[in-house]
């Protein structure tokens, strides 16, 4: 093996480590006695779970969390979609202009886009409100689903709809009888990584939720002021749900790529 096979691998390894380490260390100490997380560990526990989901206001967040990222999931697939088909589709004056502003979102910092929500949903009357989350997830993932989709329909070939319309199928025919059966791969991954995205995130959600508090957020208020390892338990599950979603939405694509 060259030397640069090597250092390559140690370098993947070192950066694998870097970035899931913390979060394997938060997930043994979430079932260490002590309350303070110190080495060496105590004894085994599932105290602080059962500390935590006795909580009401947990569980709320919890279904806060759940209601968000599926709705807000499902408008980013939809939305990304029809930004995505809209590319592959039509040609257009502006057409980078128009990919430009479909992939914009990412871009703009968190704090920036948190800010104009707000300013944004108190016009609307739905700051502090779910359905205002949701909208404010939903442009930040729309951009996600958008990307998943556009990668699937570029391996189509343009012709599979265009044969459907001379066999006498109408546009909306052809996009449920070939489009999107082609596409369902992308659309169920676009969903899983959305939801994902909705469901980790804070700064935004922080911003908009009022009352409405989200598993971050409400985090962020159990951790302030206090080492309380309950904030450990809480977020091992919230990082296997993550991390779930993202392993699937990742082996479908994979799975996807290789058909």
């Amino acid at each position: 093996m060259r030397l640069s096979d090597v250092l390559s691998r140690i370098y993947v390894l070192a950066l694998f480590l870097f970035v899931f380490l913390p979060i394997l260390t938060s997930v043994v100490f979430s079932f260490n006695s002590d309350r303070f997380p110190t080495v060496p560990l105590g004894h085994f526990t599932t105290h602080w779970y059962e500390t935590a989901f006795s909580r009401p206001e947990v569980w709320t967040a919890f279904g806060n969390s759940l209601i968000v990222a599926v709705c807000a999931a499902a408008l980013s697939t939809v939305l990304g979609f029809v930004t995505a088909y809209t590319d592959y589709r039509y040609g257009f004056r502006f057409k980078s202009a128009y990919l430009a502003l479909a992939l914009l979102p990412p871009t703009i910092p968190l704090v920036i886009m948190g800010l104009a929500m707000l300013a944004w949903l108190g016009r609307l009357g739905l700051s502090g409100t779910l359905p205002g989350i949701v909208i404010a997830h939903t442009v930040m993932g729309a951009p996600f689903a958008m990307a998943i989709c556009r990668m699937r329909l570029q391996q189509m070939d343009p012709s599979l709809e265009a044969a459907a319309w001379n066999l006498g199928a109408s546009p909306w025919r052809a996009m449920s009888a070939v489009v999107i059966p082609f596409t369902v791969p992308a659309l169920i991954s676009a969903f899983c990584l959305t939801a994902a995205v909705s469901f980790d995130e804070f700064i935004v959600a922080w911003f908009v939720s009022g009352l409405n508090k989200t598993v971050p957020v409400m985090i962020l208020e159990i951790l302030q002021g206090n080492v309380d390892p309950q904030i450990n338990a809480i977020g091992t599950v919230v990082f296997l749900t993550s991390m779930t979603l993202v392993i699937l939405a990742q082996l479908l694509i994979l799975r996807r790529s290789a058909a």
